[in-house]
């Protein structure tokens, strides 16, 4: 497409086939009219996304143009809509716990943990010390993990490659840990209502040292090749501002609001799991920047490593499951050796338990912020409604106050500063 230059009136400000110097004559090649006259005024549309390189998943974001500058952002979902929590109105409630797998899949037991914690405070479940540290160890390990994942392709999504090889380094270890409790990397499918299926295997304790040992000095290396990088300062000090009123009021939660400087944690401010035992800060911000959630996402890590060695030094011995026969599985030699185990046994799986009429909200710390599930209970052995609060989504829409007035480029930043993923926006 060429763009054909016309001589012009010094006078009338008019070219001499009649348009005005704020337009432009386009050739179009087509037909006997093989010219198109359009304004040139500088504002464009353009679609980033819904294919996946920079925007964490099928996300649309509809962006308005004046030249590189942001005049209006506009996210468009449902490219992967899933219908999960629809589907927890048709399934057991233990049997949808493998699908809170699958909103924020790269952070599973957070999850599974929120979920199984609302029907357990629905029916006044109490589940063991044991299973309640190791739930606390395993949310941690969690939380480093897809904070590690946050890290490389953030970074990358800005230009740079080393870092994601060294964050995937340390992932790796974890997911290692995550494989020996559930044999499984990704979707853990790790929680029941009521505790742990089992405990921890030979030799977890030990491999969970010798990470401990090393991470603190890992977490080092990457702020050493980041925090005074002057090119990715560049791309992150200033941009993607949300003020702390700005983010109450878009309802944003985890590090997103923490970077603004509003130090609301679900941990601190409604504990869980004996969060209250640990001793742990939780970082904020001063400006509201990406390079801020950044900040805030790396202290975390230190911090998780901090809770995760208390808890380890606190374990207790006991059993990791409730004994409460309303949803406890009898043992496996229970079951082979005493009837009523074994009609309990069938009981469960098949016809799985009845949680009482009520309704409940509970909620957890998420990697991204407060993961919550309301559950409505007429009764059944499922859920007669669930919603998910999922962080996410709430997060996302806080995406068009970042953007707006900044840089094309800087869009790519906000988004991974937000940190989504795309199965708990569209769950």
């Amino acid at each position: 497409m060429a763009i054909e230059e016309r001589d012009v009136d010094p006078v009338t400000g008019r070219r001499d086939d009649g348009t005005m110097i704020n337009e432009v004559v386009v050739q179009t090649g087509i037909g006997p009219e093989r010219s198109a006259i359009v304004p040139n005024t500088g504002e464009m549309s353009l679609n980033l996304g819904p294919q996946h390189p920079s925007t964490h998943g099928v996300l649309r974001v509809l962006l308005e143009l004046d030249g590189e500058v942001v005049k209006k952002a506009i996210p468009d979902l449902g490219y992967l809509h899933r219908g999960i929590e629809k589907l927890g109105e048709y399934r057991q409630y233990n049997q949808f716990v493998p699908w809170t797998d699958r909103t924020d899949y790269v952070a599973a037991f957070t999850g599974n943990l929120a979920f199984v914690k609302a029907v357990e405070e629905l029916m006044g479940i109490e589940v063991p010390e044991r299973g309640q540290y190791l739930r606390i160890i395993f949310s941690e390990l969690q939380r480093l993990a897809s904070h590690l994942l946050w890290l490389g392709t953030h970074v990358m999504d800005l230009g740079a490659i080393s870092v994601f090889l060294y964050s995937m380094r340390e992932r790796e270890l974890i997911l290692d840990l995550l494989e020996m409790q559930t044999g499984a990397r990704l979707t853990l499918n790790a929680q029941r209502v009521g505790g742990f299926p089992k405990d921890i295997p030979v030799g977890f304790r030990e491999k969970l040292e010798e990470f401990l040992a090393i991470m603190p000095g890992r977490i080092k290396e990457y702020d050493t090749l980041l925090a005074e990088n002057p090119i990715f300062l560049r791309r992150v000090k200033g941009v993607g501002v949300i003020s702390a009123d700005d983010a109450i009021q878009w309802g944003v939660t985890g590090p997103s609001l923490r970077g603004s400087g509003v130090a609301y944690d679900v941990r601190k401010a409604h504990p869980y799991c004996f969060y209250d035992r640990m001793d742990f800060e939780v970082p904020v911000g001063t400006h509201g920047d990406v390079y801020d959630r950044f900040l805030v996402r790396m202290e975390e890590m230190r911090q998780s490593v901090k809770i995760i060695r208390q808890a380890v030094d606190q374990l207790p011995d006991g059993p990791v499951k409730t004994q409460d026969i309303r949803v406890a599985l009898p043992s496996k030699e229970e079951t082979m050796t005493s009837i009523e185990a074994m009609q309990r046994h069938f009981i469960l799986v098949i016809h799985g338990f009845r949680a009482p009429v009520g309704e409940y909200y509970s909620a957890v710390e998420s990697p991204k912020g407060e993961l919550g599930w309301y559950i409505v209970s007429n009764g059944e052995n499922h859920a007669y409604r669930a919603r998910n609060r999922a962080p996410s989504f709430v997060n996302l829409q806080a995406l068009p106050v970042m953007s707006e007035g900044g840089m094309i480029a800087d869009v790519v930043a906000n988004i991974g500063s937000i940190d989504i993923v795309v199965g708990e926006v569209d769950r």
